[in-house]
């Protein structure tokens, strides 16, 4: 017993007429008789008996005909399935990440990626801007965030939101800081960081600019140790916006107006790599987020 040979049965039963159970099954009216003459060859009993109105089905025909259906309907849903996780998207996703969850909204995007995308495994590795570049280019990470906008002739990044960073300065420094260009806040003690880091990059672009090394009297690579060291009185310090207006409220400390640096998050992988599907649907959902 073959299936063309239940698509025949199911195929007379409900047109009650071989010439249109052919036309149903696109073959031709000798063909779709001998299936069913097979089918009722192999089962031993009889299924169809004839009338001057065409085919009826037996009682035997009868008991059986749900059977075939339901056989064909799970034919038909075995494809289907096959056919999606064939289209499914699957593989593990090296994820970059920067700053804090809560700004780079990456709770709502691994969330929306888990529910689009069971099949993709997340591994996050938490760095600096600088490393998340690194990384990439080593393929030690798929795709990650980023502050700035990488060479557009190795990388692919989408923009996901401008900000700018602000300088803050301790408590009292006022009179310090109040007006004063980035010439003049060279001379005053910085709180560094690393090269990797992204206040490092956009500081040594704004000095050099201006033509002046700053002084620096502390490096450090996390961001809460970097305003503690603010809160304490030991030099100024690159922050993010929202951070700086949250932290010149809460412990008085302050910002110097007069400059900023604006950039960008953006969300980036290998030029190369941006159509492989798991990197293309962490693109396109990572957008969605920020939309």
């Amino acid at each position: 017993m073959e299936l063309a040979h239940l698509r025949a049965f199911v195929a007379i039963a409900h047109e009650g007429n071989l010439t249109r159970a052919a036309q149903r099954l696109h073959l031709t009216q000798p063909a779709v008789s001998l299936q069913v003459k097979a089918l009722q060859e192999a089962l031993r009993l009889t299924l169809f008996a004839r009338t001057a109105h065409g085919l009826t089905l037996t009682r035997d025909g009868q008991a059986l005909l749900p059977l075939a259906q339901r056989m064909l309907t799970a034919l038909t849903d075995f494809q289907q399935a096959a056919g999606a996780l064939r289209e499914t998207v699957r593989g593990r996703l090296r994820i970059g990440t920067i700053l804090d969850p809560e700004f780079t909204r990456l709770g709502a995007f691994l969330r929306r990626l888990v529910e689009s995308y069971p099949q993709i495994e997340t591994a996050l590795r938490h760095s600096m801007s600088g490393s998340v570049l690194q990384q990439l280019a080593r393929s030690e990470l798929d795709v990650g965030f980023y502050i700035g906008h990488p060479d557009p002739a190795r990388f692919h990044a989408v923009t996901l939101t401008p900000f700018s960073y602000q300088v803050l300065a301790p408590a009292g420094w006022r009179e310090r800081v109040a007006g004063r260009a980035w010439r003049e806040l060279a001379a005053l003690p910085w709180i560094w960081t690393p090269r990797e880091s992204a206040h490092n990059r956009l500081l040594c672009a704004v000095f050099d600019h201006a033509g002046v090394s700053p002084v620096k009297v502390a490096e450090v690579d996390q961001e809460p140790s970097m305003l503690d060291l603010v809160k304490s009185g030991l030099g100024l310090s690159l922050v993010r916006d929202s951070i700086a207006l949250r932290e010149a409220r809460a412990h008085g400390l302050v910002i110097a107006e007069a400059v900023s640096v604006p950039t960008e998050l953006t969300f980036v992988t290998l030029a190369a790599r941006r159509e492989e599907p798991a990197i293309a649907a962490a693109l396109q959902l990572v957008a969605g987020v920020w939309a």
